[in-house]
C-alpha cells in the first residue's frame, strides 16, 4: 500500500474539487434532478480501541495495541440530469487524525504505520464516482463502497474501506436485484493510497517472501429476489479473486409474524476453490452457517449454527468480512473444519421507554478445528455491546457505543479487547 497523504486543510474544498473534475461543466449546469435531489452529510468519528493479547501465537510477539483517532467521513450523493440517460456523482472525503498511540502499540487498524515503525499523524482520501441510470439500472465507476455477500462492506474502524471500479445494478423486475462488476483495487480502512487486493483464508492472510499475495481482479455477479410482502428473500451469488479464488454463495432469509412475536432465519452456504494461477495454492472450503432469531417486545433471542467443511478455511478479500452468522469484529470461526454455535440476546429499552439504549450480549464456541499441529482447535469469544443515541437537545444524534471482548483459543493468541466509539452526522445539504 502506499504511504498516507497529507492532511487537508479543507476537506470541503477539496470534495467540491472531485466533484467538479468528476462531472463536466455541463452536467453541474444542468437543471432538474442533478442538484435539487444531491445530498450531502458529514460524520465525525472518536474511536478509542484497545486489544490485550496473551498466549501469543505466531511471529509477531506485539503484547497490546492500543490507539485513539479522529476520523471524519464526508459523503456526496447528487441527484440525475433530466432525460432518458441521467448522469450523477458520487463522492467520498475521508480523514483520520492521530490523537493518541506510540511504537509498540501500533496495529489496531485506526491508523497507517509508517516504514519507522510508528502510527501515521493523519491521512486522508478522496474519491470519486461517476454514475449513470437508464430506467431502475444504475451504472457506477470509480470509487465504490459495495455491500455484497462475497465482498461484505465493513465499517468497522476509524474509516470504512473503499474500492475502486465498475459496478451495475438492475432493479427492472419487482423483487429481483441483479448486481455485477469489477473492482481493480482498494484503499483499505487504515490506508490512503490504493493497492490490489490480497486474500485471506481463514483468519490468516495469504503472504509470499513476507508480501500479501495479490491481484487486480475481483469480479462478481449475483442475484437476490424478495417476496411474500418482503419477508422472504432468496440469492445466488459468483465472485472471483482472480488466480487466487472463486466462490459460489447462496442465500435464504424470511420473516414471520406469529402473534405478537417475529421469527427470523437466515442460512447461507458457500462453496469455494482454487482460480486460474493459483496464486496461493489449492483450496478446498464449503461453508454453511444458520442463524434463527425470534423477537418479542424489546427483547430478540438469536441462535447460530456454523461449520466448515473441506481442506482450508473460508476464503475471503484481505481485511474484509462476511455475512457468515457466526463471525464476529474478533474473532471468524471459519478455519479448516470447524464447527461453532452462538447464543446472543439483544434488549431495546424504547419498550421500557427509553429509546436510543440498545445493548446486547452474545457467546460463540467453536471447536473441530484442523490446526495442521496434531490436535483439535477450540476457541470461544463473549461480547457485549451497549449503545445510545442521544434523543433531543442540542447533542441530539449523537451515538455512543461501548464494546468489550473476551476471545480464548487453544491455538491462537488469546485477546481481551475494548471499544469507546462516538458518531455524530451533520446533514449538510
Amino acid at each position: 500500500m502506499k504511504q498516507s497523504n497529507p492532511v487537508p486543510r479543507a476537506m470541503r474544498a477539496h470534495l467540491a474539487l472531485a466533484v467538479a473534475l468528476a462531472v463536466p461543466s455541463s452536467l453541474m449546469a444542468a437543471e432538474g434532478g442533478f442538484l435539487a435531489d444531491s445530498s450531502a452529510t458529514l460524520t465525525a468519528r472518536n474511536y478509542y480501541f484497545s486489544r490485550d493479547y496473551s498466549g501469543i501465537v505466531g511471529p509477531n510477539q506485539q503484547s497490546k495495541a492500543e490507539e485513539w483517532a479522529q476520523g471524519f467521513i464526508l459523503n456526496f450523493k447528487s441527484g440525475y440530469t433530466p432525460g432518458t440517460l441521467g448522469f450523477g456523482v458520487d463522492a467520498v472525503g475521508l480523514l483520520g487524525l492521530k490523537l493518541d498511540s506510540s511504537r509498540d502499540r501500533v496495529n489496531t487498524g485506526l491508523l497507517p504505520v509508517t516504514d519507522a515503525g510508528k502510527a501515521a499523524d493523519g491521512y486522508s482520501r478522496l474519491g470519486a464516482a461517476l454514475k449513470v441510470k437508464l430506467s431502475k439500472t444504475e451504472l457506477k465507476i470509480g470509487e465504490l463502497q459495495p455491500m455484497l455477500p462475497v465482498l461484505y462492506f465493513g465499517d468497522i474502524r476509524l474509516l470504512p474501506p473503499t474500492y475502486q471500479g465498475a459496478s451495475i445494478v438492475s432493479n427492472e423486475i419487482a423483487g429481483l436485484t441483479l448486481q455485477g462488476g469489477q473492482l481493480r483495487s482498494t484503499s483499505l480502512r487504515n490506508e490512503a493510497g490504493d493497492g490490489e487486493l490480497g486474500a485471506m483464508v481463514g483468519f490468516v492472510p495469504r503472504r509470499q517472501a513476507g508480501q500479501l499475495v495479490t491481484t487486480d481482479r475481483f469480479n462478481y455477479a449475483g442475484a437476490d429476489y424478495a417476496f411474500n410482502d418482503n419477508r422472504t428473500a432468496v440469492g445466488a451469488w459468483y465472485s472471483q479473486l482472480e488466480d487466487i479464488y472463486n466462490q459460489r454463495y447462496f442465500s435464504l432469509k424470511h420473516s414471520e409474524p406469529v402473534g405478537d412475536w417475529v421469527l427470523g432465519a437466515s442460512l447461507g452456504y458457500f462453496d469455494s476453490a482454487e482460480d486460474g494461477e493459483q496464486l496461493i495454492g489449492k483450496l478446498d472450503n464449503q461453508a454453511a452457517f444458520s442463524l434463527l432469531s425470534a423477537k418479542y417486545g424489546g427483547h430478540t433471542v438469536y441462535l447460530g449454527y456454523q461449520a466448515m467443511f473441506g481442506d482450508d478455511g473460508l476464503p475471503r478479500v484481505f481485511a474484509n468480512v462476511s455475512p457468515l452468522g457466526n463471525e464476529v469484529p474478533t474473532y471468524a470461526f471459519d478455519a479448516a473444519d470447524e464447527r461453532s454455535w452462538q447464543a446472543r440476546y439483544d434488549y431495546d429499552f424504547a419498550a421500557l421507554g427509553a429509546p436510543g439504549l440498545v445493548a446486547g450480549v452474545r457467546y460463540i464456541k467453536g471447536d473441530n478445528v484442523d490446526t495442521g499441529r496434531g490436535f483439535e482447535g477450540k476457541e470461544w469469544e463473549r461480547d457485549l455491546d451497549i449503545g445510545y443515541v442521544v434523543q433531543s437537545g442540542s447533542l441530539k444524534g449523537l451515538g455512543v457505543k461501548v464494546r468489550n471482548v473476551t476471545a480464548r483459543s487453544n491455538y491462537r493468541t488469546d485477546v481481551d479487547e475494548n471499544r469507546l466509539i462516538f458518531n455524530y452526522t451533520w446533514n449538510l445539504l
